[in-house]
């Protein structure tokens, strides 16, 4: 049983432990969610859906609408060079 004593900050918030965060594969910008259960506080990582993360990262991205043909192949002449 892996068990680890934290002081929680002045604005509530507490780190989690290095060893949990590996244990349960917590990275930067993972999604968790607090549920009570009788007496405890339950911290659980949320699943995330690869597609749908995806989806979100191509929509903040450039459309390749907007790129003109020049720019286009300007820049896969640049690619291939290297």
């Amino acid at each position: 049983m892996l068990e680890e004593k934290m002081t929680v900050g002045p604005k509530g918030q507490v780190v989690i432990p290095s060893p949990l965060r590996k244990a349960f594969k917590i990275l930067p910008g993972s999604k968790v969610v607090f549920r009570i259960e009788k007496n405890k506080i339950i911290l659980e990582r949320l699943e995330t859906d690869p597609v749908s993360t995806f989806r979100v990262i191509a929509r903040k991205g450039k459309s390749i609408r907007k790129i003109s043909p020049h720019e286009y192949e300007a820049e896969m002449s640049k690619r291939t060079e290297l």
